[in-house]
């Protein structure tokens, strides 16, 4: 700006009003008027690069991944950033300012959480990774962590919180579940009979279960830290040291039949199993290692190799040889039995099991010497009954490893074993969470019922399993259990979160519901035709006034009549459950 007067108000009112320059006409010289341009055209570029930064500040401000804010002594919030909107679920940080007004009630979920905060402030200044559950907007709770300082004037006197807020619902949530798998794993290990350990990138033992410390003689403590070598001859020590290694490096399983010697005990052959530990990465941590005792197993086995040798010497002494190892494999059947529901509860109770309002029958038919289906009978309460029945796919040790643990949950699960829906779902929960870790989940097919004898209510649930018949007698009615929503649900063990849902019927006076394992239906004849479930509906309803024995003795038979060598290929289990009517 220029002017005639050179008067010194005058030229403050003119810079106050606005003008970045006063120049009096009297001093205008190019010298001066160059400068002046000179001066403003820089001036303009310092307001041009002061504009940017703050529109940049801006950008990265409102752009955080972390929320940022800054409060009241008295709890309100000053400011926030969009970052912190987003996380407590507002709209925008001009909503979120105006709808918290007081953090301590409207906030934390504990009232004391505030005052905790603030006691931790003026004693320090600084917090850091202060952790605690809050409301968003729509009233759910999150986890976050916060990191604030106080911020005083010069003289000291506190002016307000300034901080940053993550987020850190997710990673509670995950170690929740770690917590949750780790204390369910341990229930498992210990429960079992097999010896079980884990060793890290040093072969050394990080976990042992009981019965591996009972087979050393040593508590948990005298075992961790140390090696085979601490434990075994120097040869024993030094296979086991190689099959590790090998597992380690290959990361791939590891199976074999060894020598093993106790401390103070004689060689024992046993079945080892080696699997790989992982990392979130996919790199091994570690392994794992189950072994259980086979040596009358391997003496049977070099006995029958003995007596093949001496074939030729005597037949009458093979002739009893192969009949102490048919003794054997008959004894490990019946055994395989026993282990099978021996007697079922009896409605109402206490009461004799013929005037039950509930009659159960089975008929179980292993095609190996270890099977994989496992059937539950159980009194739930004092009118309802509960039945579990299950098939683990395959033979031998894995599948009937998966029944045992299958087993022991189900024993754990009696709380839920009211609602079927929520007893498979949580069943289905704690089996993936052990399997997951073994590299190759076996398909497990279940289906659960609840019935009450007093109302005839029967609610159920299917994971995956052959639809059970519902013989209705007084109806002359054969029909599939089939799931209310018309919707299949997965096997168990093979997904992380699916939920199960339950089914409702009614079941009238002298109902039957029979309940059964693919190995019935999975029969093939000459033609390579399979028997379907079609053929099943129709067989059951030629016999469906017969006695649920009778009906389920016939039906086999027929089955293996239509096979081709008249003999099941899959464990066959069929389970019936007769309704004599409320009482």
């Amino acid at each position: 700006m220029a002017g005639d007067s050179d008067d010194d108000t005058l030229a403050l009112e003119a810079v106050h009003a606005g003008a970045h320059e006063y120049l009096v006409k009297g001093q205008l010289t190019p010298a001066w008027l160059e400068r002046s341009i000179r001066y403003a055209i820089e001036r303009h570029r310092m307001d041009r690069a002061l504009l940017e930064a703050e529109e940049k500040y801006h950008s990265v401000f409102d752009h955080l991944v972390e929320g940022i804010f800054q409060t009241s002594v008295e709890g309100r919030y000053l400011m926030a950033n969009a970052a912190l909107a987003r996380i407590y679920g507002y709209d925008s940080p001009e909503e979120l300012v105006a709808s918290l007004t007081d953090i301590s009630r409207r906030l934390y979920v504990r009232e004391d959480r505030r005052d905790e905060f603030i006691r931790l402030m003026q004693e320090n200044d600084v917090i850091t990774s202060f952790e605690s559950e809050v409301y968003r907007k729509d009233s759910s709770v999150i986890w976050i962590s916060e990191n604030c300082r106080a911020v005083r004037d010069s003289k000291g006197r506190l002016l307000y919180y300034e901080g940053t807020v993550e987020d850190t619902t997710q990673r509670h949530q995950a170690e929740e579940r770690l917590r949750h798998s780790e204390a369910l794993y341990h229930s498992l290990v210990e429960t079992l009979p097999q010896n079980i350990f884990r060793k890290n990138l040093d072969c050394r033992f990080t976990f042992a279960n009981q019965q591996f410390c009972q087979t050393l003689g040593r508590p948990l403590e005298d075992i961790v830290g140390k090696t085979d070598f601490d434990f075994f001859p120097p040869e024993l020590a030094e296979k086991y040291r190689r099959d590790d290694l090998q597992v380690l490096a290959t990361g791939q399983p590891y199976e074999s039949v060894e020598e093993h010697q106790p401390p103070g005990s004689s060689k024992l052959y046993v079945q080892v199993v080696k699997t790989p530990i992982f990392k979130s990465d996919g790199t091994v941590l570690g392994l794992q290692g189950i072994f259980w005792d086979i040596t009358r197993q391997r003496l049977a086995e070099e006995e029958i190799r003995r007596a093949n040798t001496a074939l030729a010497r005597s037949q009458q002494e093979l002739r009893a040889k192969n009949q102490q190892m048919e003794e054997d494999l008959t004894m490990a059947r019946e055994i395989q039995l026993v282990m099978l529901p021996q007697q079922y509860p009896a409605f109402p109770r206490p009461g004799r099991a013929s005037d039950s309002a509930f009659q159960f029958t089975h008929r179980y038919l292993p095609t190996g010497s270890v099977g994989g289906d496992f059937f539950a009978v159980s009194a739930i309460s004092e009118s309802q009954a509960g039945v579990f029945l299950c098939d683990v796919a395959g033979h031998g040790v894995r599948s009937a490893l998966v029944t045992a643990m299958i087993r022991a949950l189900v024993e754990e699960l009696k709380p839920l074993a009211l609602h079927p829906g929520a007893f498979l779902t949580k069943l289905n929960g704690d089996l993936y969470a052990i399997l997951k870790h073994s590299g190759s989940p076996l398909l497990t097919t279940a289906f659960y019922l609840v019935a009450d004898w007093q109302t005839g209510v029967m609610r159920y649930s299917n994971a995956g399993h052959p639809k059970p018949l519902h013989v209705r007698r007084s109806a002359n009615q054969v029909v599939s259990l089939a799931n209310a929503s018309g919707q299949s649900q997965p096997a168990l063990g093979l997904m992380e979160n699916p939920s199960y849902q339950s089914s409702e019927i009614l079941l009238a006076a002298n109902d039957l519901v029979l309940l059964f394992t693919d190995g019935l239906i999975e029969v093939e004849n000459a033609q390579n035709e399979l028997y379907s479930g079609q053929l099943l509906l129709e067989a059951v309803r030629k016999r469906l006034h017969l006695p649920a024995p009778a009906l389920i003795e016939d039906l086999i038979g027929e089955i293996r009549h239509f096979a081709a060598d008249a003999a099941f290929t899959d464990d066959l289990c069929v389970v019936g459950m007769d309704f004599a009517g409320g009482m």
